[in-house]
């Protein structure tokens, strides 16, 4: 190709950018670092109003952008939402993915870690690429760990085993490897998260020099099972101080059977050791924190390098999690815990704050490519958060919808609704019940609301289809 004059390029520049999605009143953004955690649940969050777990970065990050109160993930399973945010979809991979696009836009696009599907703890040990989408990428690397067979001292909590033997740990495809955790003598950096934030690290010492724009993007595993840490990460954590959530006498007898989690505490034997229960939350506080740290360490570099005012910086989740709640354990459920994920938005020219207005985790997709003046695919099914970015009481979408294999889930301002492929329901009060403890789904007196919810999902799903 010719060389254009540089006239010509002046005067280009001058041109009205037509792409769509794009508001002309937006601040420019010129790169995005786009920091992904496995498995955490909002509520743990001190940003989010968890008063025990120590998260300084994230906080810090939530105090300089916007804070979705109210965001929830479409997959309920790492593989599905991965999958759905990457390409902005509710079912499948169909169309370019996120980092497609920005690299068809001129974009460097970096993977550092999980962001797409990986098997935690089996691609992690192996450090292979799982489900990864090379296309995505014009580099990538992975983060390699030992993970359950990390030296220390390691506990399969629903057995009540404790040891230092390597021998006979729960790991791979292992059906107890859900419960464990392991602490540890060290400093942490033979873990994949301190990997990850290292080689981000070094990443945007590459880029920081460079004009072409970068989407880097960080995958940590943690605060996903095993819950490994060195020691000092569990100590400010003692279980003996641990509350448990509240499960009311008889809370799973208005649940549908469909509704009720098959990984819970008498299925798996951990309801015969309530202490064990609190070692749960323990390692999931050790290991959030753990993740935190890392975190800030690629943050604190992003600041040094002098970068932060011409970068948008996302942080979220695939999904949720549960601990105890309902006696549930771990994903793949449509109650809150595991629908709902943190998401802080910091984007350079733009004030921080708080919405509560309903967001799903797909929308951030449109939302980046609108920042930065990329065009957006008509596959994309998501909707740009942007209008909440400049006003926090603005409404993009009036429900949120969440996914699993028998059944699907629509979140509103104040209502919870499931529906199961057997036609069982849901339906929770959000503003009075927050616990989701009282199914209303069989009340007469929501007759009229459980039908506006049957038409909302009914039309939800012909339209996403």
């Amino acid at each position: 190709m010719d060389r254009i004059p540089a006239v010509c390029l002046i005067l280009l520049t001058a041109l009205p950018i037509s792409l769509k999605g794009v508001d002309r009143d937006t601040p420019a953004v010129k790169n995005v670092l786009f920091l992904v955690s496995d498995d955490l649940k909002a509520s743990v969050l001190g940003c989010y109003g968890d008063a025990v777990c120590d998260t300084p970065n994230i906080d810090r990050l939530a105090s300089e952008g916007m804070v979705f109160e109210r965001a929830y993930c479409q997959g309920t399973v790492c593989g599905p939402s991965r999958t759905s945010f990457m390409h902005s979809r509710y079912f499948g991979g169909k169309g370019k993915t996120l980092g497609e696009n920005f690299i068809d836009h001129g974009f460097t696009s970096a993977r550092v870690g999980k962001i797409f599907h990986m098997r935690v703890p089996g691609d992690i040990i192996a450090g292979t690429n799982g489900q990864d989408v090379a296309a995505c990428w014009t580099e990538r690397y992975n983060a390699p760990g030992r993970e359950a067979h990390t030296p220390g001292d390691y506990a399969c909590l629903n057995l009540n085993i404790f040891t230092t033997e390597l021998e006979g740990r729960q790991s791979t495809k292992m059906p107890h490897r859900m419960f464990v955790t392991v602490q540890y003598d060290g400093d942490g950096s033979d873990q994949p998260d301190w990997k990850a934030a290292t080689k981000s690290i070094e990443l945007l010492n590459k880029f920081e020099p460079q004009d072409q724009p970068f989407f880097l993007a960080t995958g940590f595993v943690r605060p996903h099972y095993p819950n490994v840490a060195p020691r000092q990460f569990f100590a400010p954590y003692p279980h003996q101080k641990i509350v448990m959530p509240e499960v009311p006498a008889g809370d799973l007898d208005d649940i549908p059977k469909l509704g009720i989690s098959s990984s819970n505490s008498k299925s798996h034997g951990i309801d015969k050791f309530p202490e064990n229960q609190q070692r749960m939350w323990s390692g999931y506080y050790a290991t959030v924190t753990f993740m935190d740290e890392q975190l800030g360490r690629v943050l604190d570099e992003l600041e040094r390098l002098r970068l932060r005012d011409s970068t948008a910086i996302v942080f979220t989740s695939d999904h949720g999690y549960h601990l105890g709640e309902h006696t549930f354990w771990q994903k793949q459920n449509l109650h809150e815990e595991v629908t709902r994920i943190p998401m802080i938005l910091s984007v350079p020219g733009m004030k921080p704050g708080r919405s509560d207005s309903i967001v799903e985790l797909m929308d951030l997709y449109p939302t980046l490519c609108e920042l930065t003046g990329v065009s957006i695919p008509e596959t994309v099914q998501g909707k740009s958060l942007v209008p909440i970015l400049k006003d926090p009481e603005v409404e993009v979408r009036k429900s949120a919808l969440s996914i699993v294999k028998d059944g699907h889930s629509l979140r509103s301002s104040n209502w919870a609704y499931m529906r199961y492929e057997d036609g069982s329901e849901e339906l929770y009060d959000m503003s009075v019940d927050p616990g989701q403890f009282t199914n209303l789904a069989g009340a007469t007196d929501h007759a009229e609301i459980l039908a506006d919810f049957r038409t909302q999902l009914a039309e939800k799903l012909e339209a996403v289809k």
